[in-house]
């Protein structure tokens, strides 16, 4: 049976319903565009230095593997309890601008942080955790641990990542989401993301 056989009725309510689907999948793709360019638009800015990545796992496909100093956050610098129970958490960074105008960590907890002048808190992905760490840092992700760059483009980033020259500029949101806003080669702006 088609479409055109059906009463005049039904055909409506099926063209409303596939209507009514687009303009939601329209609306949800540009929530997430719209949350993307807020936090680029309104954020804090922070200078982010990277650290070194083996180069086997540098560059796959057209996108540049990141770390960061930030990345690995020193057990001393958390305040509160740490959870004794193994499971899915995350840590909220407090960040400072500190030597060159990097931004380092200078407190972490496994609870919400109030906001203090002159640092920014990060809010990190869910991770696991084992309870009680025996380790003396915490390796965590931010979101931001990819950046896709233009074909070809790679080797030349790659090498400089190597030579320690390449830094990251985010904007992070109240909420401590952050967003990579600029790539830095040698401290001058290589590849800037727009707003959409």
């Amino acid at each position: 049976m088609s479409i055109f056989s059906l009463k005049p009725q039904t055909g409506r309510r099926c063209l409303a319903a596939a209507v009514a689907v687009a303009a939601l999948q329209t609306a949800v793709l540009g929530y997430v565009i719209e949350g993307r360019a807020a936090i680029l638009r309104n954020g804090t800015d922070v200078l982010l230095k990277t650290a070194p990545v083996d180069p086997r796992d540098f560059l796959r496909g057209d996108y540049v593997v990141l770390n960061y100093e930030i990345s690995s956050v020193p057990l001393q610098s958390l305040t509160g309890e740490i959870p004794k129970e193994p499971g899915e958490r995350s840590l909220w960074v407090r960040v400072k601008q500190g030597e060159g105008g990097f931004w380092g960590v200078v407190e972490s907890s496994f609870q919400p942080l109030p906001q203090q002048e002159a640092t920014v808190v990060l809010h990190t992905m869910p991770f696991y955790s084992y309870g009680n760490a025996q380790t003396e840092s915490i390796h965590v992700d931010y979101g931001i641990e990819r950046y896709y760059v233009p074909e070809g483009a790679g080797l030349a980033l790659e090498q400089a990542r190597q030579e320690g020259e390449v830094s990251i500029a985010v904007r992070v949101a109240a909420d401590g989401t952050p967003q990579i806003r600029s790539l830095l080669v040698d401290g001058k702006p290589a590849y800037d993301e727009p707003l959409y």
